[in-house]
């Protein structure tokens, strides 16, 4: 069973933020001259580092998720795409496209990830924990 990240956890934090694509290269060194590169496969996953600012129950829902529900980083989950689930749908001239009830249509995007290299780092800012991490998206 995939196991769904936690709707009550808040989005990251935007000043952590960094993608890193997968390198899909194969080098080919030549004799002379510059190195040539051609594509080794075609799907490609990103390594994301981000973090969460979390108050002391969501620090508890977090903790779990990772402990218990991911065996300590070992299992996959499925991630709300924080730069795309939950905005608004736009029209071709930048407004929001609204239902009957004039609601904005949202648009709902997830991520199948694995916990990346750098497994949850705790700290403490306030009365809040951050915990920064790295997730693997797959393609």
């Amino acid at each position: 069973m995939i196991h769904t990240w936690p709707d009550t956890l808040p989005r990251p934090e935007r000043n952590t933020w960094q993608v890193q694509p997968q390198d899909a290269r194969r080098k080919r060194q030549a004799d002379t001259g510059l190195p040539g590169y051609r594509r080794r496969w075609s799907n490609v996953a990103r390594t994301i580092s981000l973090s969460v600012l979390l108050s002391r129950s969501q620090k508890a829902v977090f903790d779990q998720f990772f402990h218990l529900n991911c065996a300590e980083g070992a299992d996959l989950f499925w991630m709300p795409d924080p730069t795309t689930d939950g905005w608004a749908l736009l029209s071709t001239d930048g407004q929001p496209l609204l239902v009957a009830e004039g609601q904005p249509l949202l648009i709902s995007a997830t991520w199948l990830c694995h916990w990346g290299d750098q497994l949850p780092v705790e700290t403490i800012v306030g009365r809040e924990f951050r915990k920064t991490f790295s997730v693997v998206v797959m393609p």
